[in-house]
């Protein structure tokens, strides 16, 4: 019954909506648009239809265990610290990572080009937002922060970006 009543009576900071909008905005969609166009067999994917669709299930249960690792390990280490541990050992953004792999994987599951290319336009709007948060965690935690960022080289993807 708790967390009912913490989803019922949840609402972000002001100063947190618009990305929180910007963040789910792109899945929300997906999950509109994407079974939308497979009942209607319009902007279909153009590759083998049981293998697509098996792909984007592992796909998105890769980013949803992602996703629900770094929620476990945030909200039971973050005290007001840089948190550097964990899976923050490997990514400096795993939250983000987790909503893109999330987003690809419902696009293919839903067999739909159209979520595709909405998961594809959510890669720049999280890079900004990795790029505008960074600036305001190196305001925020100062030296540790730029050295987080060398040792841990990767925002999104380790060994690409």
């Amino acid at each position: 019954m708790n967390i009912i009543k913490f989803f019922r009576e949840y609402r972000p900071p002001k100063e947190l909506r618009a990305l929180f909008i910007a963040h789910y905005a792109p899945l929300l969609l997906i999950l509109f648009i994407g079974p939308l166009t497979a009942l209607k067999g319009i902007w279909q994917v153009p590759l083998p239809f049981f293998p697509t669709i098996i792909i984007g299930i592992l796909i998105f249960l890769g980013g949803t265990v992602l996703y629900f690792q770094w929620e476990r390990h945030w909200h039971t280490t973050y005290k007001g610290q840089l948190v550097t541990n964990g899976i923050f050992k490997h990514l400096r953004h795993p939250h983000y990572t987790s909503l893109l792999i999330i987003g690809y994987g419902l696009a293919l599951f839903f067999y739909s080009i159209a979520a595709v290319i909405i998961a594809t336009i959510a890669v720049p709007l999280m890079i900004w937002s990795i790029v505008d948060e960074e600036k305001k965690l190196v305001k925020q935690y100062g030296k540790k922060y730029e050295q987080y960022m060398k040792e841990v080289p990767w925002r999104l993807i380790p060994k690409l970006f």
